[in-house]
């Protein structure tokens, strides 16, 4: 229960802190560099060194590796972006709902069995991202499509990758931590090399506060996956269940906390949103039986 709580707020947070950089003026990019250089850090402290030697370089996961850092810092910049452009609320449910995608991956290339829930649950996640998305603007016009389609899409690519790496590489609790530590490397080190690139071209300058930002993105960031695993490998619940049950989690903590801090608009649409969200995810959830 404790690692479920702990990952639910722990995202949370994250977006909140992601919602706060508009207003402190923090540079995104330079905070998300530094939130994965603290979470290689803090990945390599908590197994008590550092996992790489000359046999990571030849591992059969290394492409994937290489892959996954570079969707990682893509798509933590616009999940950054879009929390601050879109709003918590629409973000969240985009981010969540790109489930459907290793869904479909999965029914498709490992033909897995399926259900009528499973099939209603994946359809409709569609009109769930579309309505949530239609909440009016401070220009009183519909918020733009664009970046939860981004983010749908960005996000289901990634959990498809690491789902797919899971069942062919990574064989031992070992091999897992070095894999998340090495993609968590490759994030770090394209986003050094922006910064030093844009800094040698003047396009930017280093100031503390996106360090200290970073710092408070990282920490959260790497433990809200190192207590996912746990709650996953505890007795409290199956994995088919956890899921789904951290995922409508996030989403209900993620919206009331939209309302309550932010003010966040709420209209009719969005609510249906909201509801047919977390009926798609139970749904697949119940389909996974």
């Amino acid at each position: 229960m404790f690692y479920l709580v702990a990952t639910i707020l722990l995202n949370v947070i994250i977006s909140v802190l992601f919602k706060l950089f508009s207003k402190y003026k923090i540079d995104t990019l330079q905070a998300i560099v530094a939130n994965y250089c603290v979470c290689v850090v803090t990945g390599c402290l908590s197994i008590g060194h550092i996992p790489f030697s000359g046999a990571t370089f030849h591992a059969a996961w290394l492409p994937w590796g290489l892959v996954m850092g570079c969707a990682f810092i893509s798509i933590f910049n616009l999940l950054a972006y879009s929390t601050r452009v879109e709003g918590i609320t629409t973000t969240i449910i985009a981010s969540k709902l790109s489930l459907v995608i290793p869904v479909i991956f999965s029914l498709i290339v490992y033909k897995e069995h399926t259900t009528a829930a499973k099939i209603v649950g994946v359809l409709l996640a569609f009109p769930a991202v579309y309505l949530t998305t239609r909440v009016e603007g401070d220009d009183n016009k519909p918020q733009s499509l664009l970046w939860p389609v981004l983010i749908f899409i960005g996000g289901g690519f990634l959990d498809t990758i690491t789902n797919y790496v899971q069942l062919h590489f990574l064989a031992t609790a070992e091999v897992e931590a070095t894999y998340t530590i090495f993609v968590f490397a490759v994030a770090a080190s394209i986003g050094v090399a922006i910064v030093v690139i844009m800094l040698l071209l003047k396009k930017i300058k280093l100031q503390w506060r996106n360090l200290i930002a970073g710092i408070c993105v990282g920490v959260p960031n790497y433990f809200s996956i190192y207590f996912f695993i746990r709650a996953l490998h505890s007795n409290f619940l199956e994995s088919s269940a956890s899921i789904p049950v951290l995922n409508i989690g996030i989403l209900a903590a993620s919206a009331l906390t939209a309302i309550v801090l932010f003010k966040e608009h709420f209209n009719a649409k969005r609510i249906i949103g909201i509801s047919l969200s977390v009926i798609a995810i139970l749904l697949i959830a119940l389909g996974n039986k």
